[in-house]
């Protein structure tokens, strides 16, 4: 993207970040902004800061993070740039999601989608083994993990944000 995609506006909001915590505030009780660092935002919000790492910018830290932050058996997980996932695929995931599960995460035509999903505090401690040995694919975790996979038909909720094209044609899509 060539530029914190957390901040880019969305919609009437001055940031995506805004964006997904509106309608997300609509849907849970608790929603908590996982980052590097909760000075870049300028508005209210629950913030679980990355556990300090040296140089490593992965989904991980924020995992250990939320882990040590709070006390649930398990969490949803949702990446601030995708933001068409809405009530329904999110109900669906939940839906699936049992006690035997490691983790239930979305998965389209085969494609696993490990930012949108259910985690359980049954992988708390692998996650920190995957920090401390600088390991960070959340695919290999999930598939060596009694993972449930929700499956779904339609790839448009799941688009994510990762260049500047597909933040345009997102914009587009809300209008």
């Amino acid at each position: 993207m060539g530029e914190d995609k957390a901040l880019l506006p969305f919609g009437s909001f001055k940031t995506l970040t805004q964006f997904q915590l509106h309608r997300l505030q609509k849907i849970f009780k608790n929603v908590y902004i996982s980052c590097r660092d909760a000075r870049k935002f300028d508005f209210e919000a629950s913030f679980i800061e990355d556990v300090r790492t040296e140089g490593i910018f992965a989904p991980t830290a924020g995992f250990v993070a939320i882990f040590a932050e709070l006390q649930e058996e398990r969490f949803f997980v949702l990446s601030v740039d995708a933001p068409f996932v809405g009530e329904e695929e999110i109900h669906n995931i939940f839906q699936n999601d049992t006690q035997e599960s490691d983790a239930t995460v979305a998965r389209v035509f085969c494609e696993v989608q490990p930012m949108c999903g259910i985690y359980h505090r049954s992988l708390e401690k692998e996650f920190r083994t995957m920090l401390k040995t600088d390991t960070h694919k959340l695919g290999f975790l999930l598939k060596n993990s009694k993972t449930t996979y929700v499956d779904f038909e339609d790839e448009k909720p799941f688009v994510n944000l990762n260049h500047r094209h597909e933040y345009e044609e997102a914009l587009k899509l809300l209008h």
